[in-house]
């Protein structure tokens, strides 16, 4: 694995930093979650999240009031670092990146950027980056800040880091801004774009009922799909209709054509004929599909590996 022999000491909860770490798990990398003695809150407000984001890895409780060293010494000898601490608090716990060797990668994911105190969730973060505009007041279904801008971005600027220091010999240190990089996922749109495509200004790009209150994704925003899709539908009237101006009215003729038969049919229908149509899959069937069966692996019981890290951070001293 690429990442095979290198530690990395994970001091985030909740959700963007562990599935940051849980990445650089798959990649090889040995991983130690440091948890205070009540455990991440995700431990108990979502189990099953918990043991999905955290399953491989190590547990290791750090309880300052008994040793208030041993976080510090734990990051001493890792290659990368993550934290997710309000401004100033790692430094006052000894864990800057000052206070660590030269060559740790050392990362931190902020909701705002650098120096920024503002507490937030990932609805904020999306809000303030200019994500729900189009589409408020309906939530979204996952959490794009805390994952791409937050985790994925860390672990890109993490691996660029680490080969870096193949070249150098030294860390650097990382601030991942989960609103910023949000931000930056949408930001090309600020160069303009047809009105509205993706949020139902256009009749061909949207998604509609079935006769069994499920969805299709109809997407054939090409004219030869557009035409196929018409002739599949023995709708060939609307073929020239395409990008007519009154675009409700067409969306209105489709989703009255849709609601004639279950899912399962159109998908039959569909099946090897371009015509850029699919399912609203459940994450269940998406699951099956594509034959990612959920793991049932359970993370590692709440400070699991404090003593054996004890003993080997001792080992090494010593």
């Amino acid at each position: 694995m690429v990442l095979s022999g290198l530690l990395v000491v994970d001091f985030t909860r909740y959700l963007p930093g562990p599935f940051a770490s849980r990445e650089l798990l798959r990649l090889g990398a040995r991983v130690v979650r440091v948890e205070t003695p009540d455990g991440d809150p995700l431990r108990s407000v979502a189990p099953g999240w918990d043991d999905a984001l955290n399953a491989g890895k190590e547990s290791v409780v750090w309880d300052l009031e008994r040793d208030r060293g041993l976080g510090p010494a734990l990051a001493a000898h890792a290659d990368v670092v993550l934290e997710g601490f309000r401004p100033g608090v790692a430094e006052r716990l000894g864990l800057g990146k000052s206070d660590l060797p030269d060559t740790v990668v050392y990362c931190s994911i902020t909701g705002f950027g650098a120096g920024d105190t503002r507490a937030g969730h990932d609805l904020n973060y999306q809000g303030w980056a200019g994500l729900l505009a189009d589409t408020a007041p309906a939530l979204p279904p996952v959490q794009i800040a805390d994952l791409a801008g937050g985790s994925l971005s860390a672990v890109i600027e993490i691996l660029a880091a680490l080969l870096e220091r193949e070249r150098t010999r030294r860390g650097t240190h990382l601030v991942v801004s989960m609103t910023h990089n949000a931000h930056k996922l949408a930001a090309h749109r600020l160069r303009g774009e047809p009105e509205r495509t993706l949020t139902g200004g256009l009749a061909c790009y949207r998604t509609y009922e079935t006769a069994d209150d499920r969805f299709l994704t109809v997407t054939p925003v090409e004219p030869k799909f557009w035409h196929r899709l018409c002739e599949l539908i023995e709708r060939l009237d609307l073929v020239e209709r395409h990008y007519q101006e009154d675009q409700e009215a067409l969306a209105a003729e489709l989703a009255e054509v849709f609601r004639k038969r279950p899912l399962a049919r159109w998908l039959e229908l569909f099946e090897g004929e371009d015509v850029m149509v699919g399912p609203v899959a459940t994450l269940a069937e998406a699951a099956e599909w594509f034959d990612e069966h959920v793991s049932v692996e359970k993370g590692p019981l709440l400070g699991e590996h404090t003593e054996r890290w004890r003993a080997d951070l001792a080992a090494f001293e010593g």
